[in-house]
C-alpha cells in the first residue's frame, strides 16, 4: 500500500497554469490560462508525494482508480473549490525597521519621491532606523510581515536587503533572509543582496560603487562560501541621482562573477537605457520599467529578461505606468511582485493583480501567469514552482470560490476566499471562510 502526503479531491477547477514545462509564457501564451474543469459530477483532484511534489492531476474518477490503494496522510474535499498554484511575488523589501507612515501624507500633498529622499527621507529614514535595530528585531519584524503574505496567498516570494548602505547592516539583513529560509517552513524565499539600494551619506557614488565591489561583494562571497548566508540575486537601484548605467554594469557584473543572478531596478523614474546595459549583462529580471523606451523592450524581448511590473508603485507615487501592453505585445515575459517597502505598504498578490488587470490594462489570465509561473522565472524556480505540474513542488490554494477569477475579481478579498494555504504539501493556512 503506497503512503502519500495529500489528496485534494473534487474541485470544481484545477488551474494549472500550463502543463508542458515551460519556463515562461509571453506574448499570445500569457492570456492563455490551463483549466481543467470539473465534468458533469466529475471533479478534479490533486495528489501530492511524500516528497512534497505533485504525483498528479486530473479528473477525481481517474486519481480514485490510480490510487486506490493508496493512503494520505490529509485528504481535502474541495468540492465547489478551486484549486491553483501558490503565488509568487517578484520584487519586496521586507526586512527592516521604523515605518514611513508619515511621508505618506508628503507624498499625498504632492511630494515626488525624490524630494522625500533629498529631505532625508524614504531610504534614508529607513536606513537610519535599520542599522539601530537588532538582527533579533529585525527577524521578528520580517516574521510577522512574511506570515501576512502568506495568509494573503503567496507561498514563494522575492526578498531584498538594501536599508543598510553599510557592510556591517547589509551582512545583518542577509542574516535574517537566510535564518528566515532554514526556520520557517511555510513560505520560500529567494534572497537578493541590494547593498547598492542608495548612494550613503558622505560618500560620492563613485566611492558608494567602489565599496560594494571591492568590500561589500568580497565579504558576502566569503560567507556564502562558508555556508553562513543564503544569497541567490545581485540588485542596484540604476536611476539617475544614484547609481549610474556604468556603474551599475560594473556592480552587477561583480555580483554574477560571484554566482549571483542580476535582477536589479532599472527605468523607473527616469530613462537611462538600463534595460539595454541589463539585456547586454543576460539580466534574469529587471524591475519597474515606468521609463523603458521601445528600444529597451527590444532588448529585454531578445535576452529574455523578465519584466517584474509594480503596480503599487505606479499608484501610489502617482507615476505613469509602465508599458505593459507594449511588453507583451513585443515577448516580454511579464511577472508581478508587490514591491513591499515602507513607501508601498501591500503584502496581498491578490490585490496586485486586480491593480495590473484595472490600471494596466492586463487581462486575469495575464495577471495570474505574472503571477505564477513567470515570477517564478524572474528568481530562476520556474522548473519547480509556478504551476501545477507533476513533479513540481506542490505550493496549492484553495479558493473557496466557483472560479479562479474571483481572487482577481474581489479587490483586496482574499480573507474571505483563501481557505488553504498549501506549502509543499503541507497545509500551512486555513481559514472558516
Amino acid at each position: 500500500m503506497t503512503s502519500l502526503k495529500l489528496l485534494v479531491k473534487n474541485a470544481r477547477q484545477a488551474v494549472l497554469v500550463c502543463n508542458s514545462k515551460e519556463l515562461f509564457l509571453r506574448g499570445e501564451a500569457m492570456k492563455r490560462v490551463l483549466v481543467l474543469e470539473q465534468d458533469g459530477a466529475n471533479g478534479v483532484s490533486v495528489v501530492v508525494g511524500r516528497d512534497g511534489c505533485i504525483s498528479a492531476v486530473g479528473h477525481t474518477a481517474s486519481i480514485e482508480k490510480q490510487f486506490h490503494d493508496a493512503t494520505f496522510d490529509k485528504v481535502i474535499d474541495a468540492q465547489g473549490m478551486c484549486v491553483m498554484p501558490g503565488l509568487i511575488d517578484g520584487h519586496t523589501h521586507p526586512v527592516w525597521a521604523g515605518d514611513r507612515v508619515h511621508e505618506f501624507a508628503m507624498k499625498l500633498a504632492g511630494a515626488s519621491y525624490m524630494e522625500v529622499h533629498k529631505a532625508g527621507g524614504g531610504i534614508y529614514f529607513t536606513v537610519e532606523h535599520t542599522q539601530k535595530a537588532s538582527e533579533e528585531e529585525l527577524y521578528q519584524l520580517f516574521k510577522s510581515r512574511l506570515e501576512r503574505m502568506m495568509h494573503a496567498g503567496t507561498t514563494t516570494v522575492e526578498c531584498k536587503s538594501g536599508y543598510g548602505l553599510d557592510l556591517e547592516t547589509e551582512i545583518k539583513m542577509l542574516r535574517v533572509l537566510t535564518r528566515a529560509s532554514k526556520e520557517l517552513p511555510f513560505i520560500e524565499i529567494s534572497s537578493t543582496y541590494c547593498g547598492a539600494h542608495a548612494i550613503p551619506k558622505g560618500k560620492s557614488s563613485e566611492e558608494a560603487t567602489d565599496d560594494v565591489i571591492k568590500n561589500q561583494l568580497p565579504r558576502i562571497q566569503q560567507l556564502v562560501k562558508n555556508g553562513e548566508l543564503l544569497v541567490d540575486n545581485i540588485d542596484v537601484f540604476c536611476e539617475k541621482g544614484v547609481y549610474d548605467v556604468d556603474q551599475s554594469r560594473r556592480i552587477l557584473q561583480a555580483g554574477k562573477d560571484i554566482g549571483l543572478a542580476i535582477n536589479f531596478h532599472a527605468e523607473e523614474l527616469n530613462l537611462l537605457n538600463g534595460a539595454e546595459m541589463g539585456a547586454e549583462l543576460e539580466a534574469r529580471a529587471m524591475s519597474h520599467l515606468e521609463e523603458i523606451s521601445d528600444a529597451g523592450i527590444e532588448a529585454m524581448a531578445k535576452a529574455n529578461s523578465v519584466a517584474v511590473i509594480l503596480p503599487t508603485t505606479a499608484y501610489i507615487l502617482r507615476l505613469k505606468s509602465p508599458p505593459v501592453r507594449k511588453m507583451i505585445d513585443a515577448g516580454v515575459p511579464v511577472a508581478l511582485g508587490t514591491d513591499f517597502n515602507p513607501n508601498a505598504f501591500c503584502m496581498s498578490m491578490s490585490l496586485i493583480m486586480h491593480l495590473a488587470c484595472v490600471n494596466m490594462r492586463m487581462s486575469m489570465e495575464e495577471a495570474l501567469v505574472a503571477s505564477t509561473i513567470n515570477a517564478a522565472a524572474s528568481i530562476g524556480k520556474a522548473a519547480t514552482h509556478g504551476s501545477l505540474e507533476v513533479g513540481k513542488v506542490a505550493d496549492l490554494l484553495i479558493i473557496n470560490a466557483p472560479r479562479w477569477e474571483h481572487l482577481v475579481y474581489q479587490m483586496g478579498g482574499h480573507d474571505h476566499l483563501i481557505k488553504y494555504v498549501i506549502k509543499k504539501g503541507d497545509i500551512v493556512h486555513s481559514s472558516n471562510c
